[in-house]
């Protein structure tokens, strides 16, 4: 078995990690940029990064028909942007929601629809949104919604509450990607479709931006909670066909659980290295910290947990690669259990180590580990996966006659 990275994934991580170097530089001015507003918007920042990323190669890496990359070779560039996940991936239009929006328009979307919103979301022009989760009902099982997208003549009409609608609160987001009933009665699996419904389509109403832990999440795009009343979309809006929603979604979760762990790596290292950084400089009772025993105990076992989720995304890659999303199922929703969590421990562990600094806006810390909390949540909780999962395995076995 090989571990090495190939000559691809390494020449671009020679460009990258330089990059980042230009990114970590601008993390306060894109801090004080996103204070001062307005509010939900990119901070100029973000453009300029974006200039050099486009300048260096370093433009739309997730996408395989664009980049030619594989998801093992796309893995630890991803992981090197997770170091500064709020700046990071945008800069290189590598960001969600807008990823999972250009790969299910690349997939299945008509030549007319990836003309007028795939190719501006791959110039970075426009923003987009993933209109999902519904206040109403418990989203973690998607055929419960309830948002509905009803035939009439040429259109469809979309009603419905959406909350969580990431990416909808950025001003540049002009279209939204919602999830509906076409066929309330129809099959369990079947009754869910997708259209496309710009952003300024009268009966759209942005009410209010969620907050994650009391953060904005501005520049990600925010997260919004959304009405649909009687908002008429042309038919040919329609992504795939009807009954196809349920199927688009999970096409659409698939490279994004793994895109999210590969983030989580870089996230983890960025608070390993800031834990070891406090641990030599902070003196506690004489002596470093990391001389205390407690403290030389969260660095060993982060660096052990972090090597094994590395692995395990990196295997997971691997095989949907070699045998597709559908035959790494299992390895996703594993990674998708596993990585969030190793980030939320190692994280944590940092932030004690820097005591009432790590709570503070003066360190990354209390953020990422926001971001990594979250992702327990996101794209599906951890019970969901760990149920599915454990179904797979005892199917595994035979179930004794009685």
């Amino acid at each position: 078995m090989d571990f090495a990275y190939d000559a691809k994934t390494e020449e671009l991580r020679g460009r990258l990690l330089p990059f980042m170097q230009h990114v970590y530089k601008a993390e306060p001015v894109f801090a004080e940029q996103a204070a001062a507003g307005p509010q939900w918007s990119t901070p100029p920042v973000v453009e300029k990064l974006k200039a050099r990323a486009r300048a260096a190669g370093l433009w739309n890496l997730f996408l395989p028909k664009v980049s030619g990359l594989s998801n093992l070779q796309y893995a630890p560039l991803a992981e090197i942007t997770g170091r500064s996940p709020y700046l990071a991936p945008e800069a290189l239009n590598c960001a969600a929601p807008d990823t999972g929006n250009m790969e299910l328009l690349a997939e299945f979307g008509t030549p007319s629809q990836q003309e007028r919103w795939l190719q501006p979301l791959l110039d970075g022009t426009i923003r987009s949104a993933f209109c999902m989760t519904e206040p109403g009902v418990a989203s973690s099982d998607a055929t419960n919604i309830a948002t509905r997208i009803t035939p009439d003549g040429d259109h469809y009409v979309v009603d419905g509450h959406k909350w969580w609608s990431s990416g909808a609160m950025n001003p540049r987001c002009e279209i939204f990607i919602v999830m509906g009933k076409t066929d309330p009665d129809g099959p369990r699996h079947r009754q869910q479709s997708m259209i496309l419904v710009p952003r300024d389509t009268p009966g759209v109403d942005v009410r209010r931006g969620m907050t994650v832990f009391g953060y904005t999440d501005g520049p990600h795009g925010g997260h919004a909670d959304v009405v649909f009343e009687a908002v008429r979309v042309p038919k040919e809006n329609l992504i795939g066909a009807e009954g196809d929603g349920f199927a688009i979604a999970q096409a659409r979760l698939g490279p994004g659980r793994i895109h999210h762990c590969m983030r989580l790596i870089g996230m983890a290292e960025r608070g390993l290295a800031l834990m070891c950084q406090r641990a030599n400089d902070r003196v506690a009772f004489g002596r470093p910290i990391g001389q205390h025993g407690v403290v030389a105990d969260w660095i060993a076992e982060s660096r052990v947990r972090i090597e094994q989720a590395r692995l395990l995304v990196l295997k997971t890659a691997w095989l949907m690669d070699t045998v597709g999303n559908k035959g790494a199922h299992t390895e996703i929703q594993a990674i998708k259990i596993a990585v969030p969590q190793m980030a939320e421990w190692v994280l944590d562990k940092a932030i004690q180590a820097h005591g009432a600094a790590g709570v503070s806006q003066d360190f990354p810390l209390a953020q990422l580990w926001a971001a990594a909390r979250t992702l327990r949540l996101a794209d599906g909780p951890d019970e969901v996966h760990r149920s599915s999962l454990a179904r797979k395995e005892l199917g595994r076995y035979p179930t004794p006659q009685t």
